[in-house]
């Protein structure tokens, strides 16, 4: 079990990235596409929350660590969840374009698979 989660992994980058990821995944998962629109706001709750506990196990540091926890879940949830993806510009369409094989008629290895 060590090898999974850790209380020092979650304190770094990729472990609160990845904690946030899929606990909003999960309960996400949970709540079913009625919570679809609630997600991105589970996600920047989940990443302050794990930032606010990481400031406060933090040793040594001054008042202004509170500030520089939101910035830091700020980042972790831009890392969860691909801050390059919020822009409408850069998403994926997810109808089928004008002129593109339906979803189905292609072959199966063209498919998505998710």
């Amino acid at each position: 079990m060590n090898d999974l989660f850790t209380w020092t992994a979650m304190g770094t980058l990729t472990g609160a990235s990845a904690a946030t990821l899929l606990a909003t995944n999960v309960i996400g998962g949970l709540i079913g596409p009625s919570g679809d629109k609630a997600r991105k706001w589970i996600a920047v709750g989940i990443a302050l929350a794990l930032s606010y506990l990481t400031a406060a196990f933090a040793k040594d540091v001054g008042d202004e660590k509170w500030i520089t926890a939101f910035f830091n879940g700020l980042v972790i949830f831009s890392a969860a969840f691909g801050i390059n993806q919020l822009p409408p510009g850069n998403r994926q369409a997810t109808q089928p374009s004008q002129g593109k094989l339906a979803q189905g008629r292609e072959p199966r290895i063209l498919r998505s698979w998710v």
